[in-house]
């Protein structure tokens, strides 16, 4: 097993949004996953501008709002909020344009968009959209720890958890894992997945490996796994079966050809995107 660590990067998108990014696309070595963003901010000026309206075309977008919140628009008539401890999944398909702007004028906002890759056999299916409200996402307890599942199923210390999501690209699991001091938690995870965490809070140890707060470890050939935290921590746990496949990309669209990415900007430009 080797465990690699990847550091996130701030960077700015929309209308100006200050993130921290983790992103794959060079080569393509997050598979199934393509990129992470991170809001963490109480000062609006970092938030406020939101991503107005824009297209994506080829990929699957998981956003899920820890405080504060973001409303959501397409073309197809879709309206809808997700606020704190609340999820959102859109598949762009063939082409959406959407806008994701915040709720709140103040406060904190802490948030994430997951970029998942559609396989080359769904890029050019139907868009579709989804909430999922904090009622579907409750925190479920272990020792020293709870774990809220988005997406998928995963196997902590011997106990199954599943999410409301279960055809996430790739099988996707996504979870939060919150860690008390002196937490201890056992993970599973099958050969050929896939396996990463991106702490976003305090510190934790995997087999004995440090993590500091906004890096994202990659876990290849993974054995047994045992995460550690003396003095508690927050982290996002992300596992997928990696599509194998080319990947071509340039800005919101994700295709496996460089053809097709010059005709998904041929469309948009001709307004033929969402056809």
């Amino acid at each position: 097993m080797t465990i690699q660590i990847i550091q996130s990067q701030p960077s700015s998108d929309g209308a100006g949004v200050k993130i921290q990014r983790v992103h794959g696309f060079r080569d393509n070595g997050l598979d199934p996953f393509l990129m992470l963003d991170e809001i963490y901010s109480d000062n609006p000026d970092d938030y406020g501008s939101g991503f107005p309206a824009h297209p994506h075309r080829g990929i699957e977008t998981l956003t899920y709002i820890r405080h504060g919140g973001f409303e959501h628009q397409d073309h197809l008539g879709n309206k809808g909020g997700v606020e704190s401890g609340e999820a959102q999944w859109m598949s762009a398909g063939r082409g959406i344009i959407h806008s994701e702007m915040p709720l709140q004028k103040d406060g904190l906002m802490h948030g994430f968009q997951l970029w998942l890759n559609l396989p080359a056999s769904l890029k050019m299916k139907d868009p579709d959209w989804k909430d999922v409200g904090r009622e579907q996402l409750p925190w479920q307890p272990l020792d020293n720890a709870e774990v809220k599942v988005i997406g998928g199923e995963i196997t902590l210390d011997g106990q199954p958890f599943t999410g409301p999501l279960q055809q996430l690209p790739g099988s996707a699991t996504v979870a939060d894992l919150c860690l008390q001091a002196g937490a201890d938690i056992g993970i599973e995870n099958s050969a050929g997945r896939t396996l990463l965490l991106y702490l976003y809070e305090g510190e934790l140890s995997l087999n004995g490996k440090a993590i500091a707060t906004r890096q994202m470890a990659k876990i290849t050939q993974p054995e047994a796994l045992q995460i550690t935290s003396a003095n508690g921590a927050g982290a996002l746990l992300l596992s997928g079966v990696p599509l194998q496949e080319p990947v071509a990309h340039y800005g919101p669209f994700v295709m496996n050809t460089q053809a097709e990415i010059d005709q998904a900007i041929r469309d948009y430009q001709q307004g033929t995107l969402t056809n």
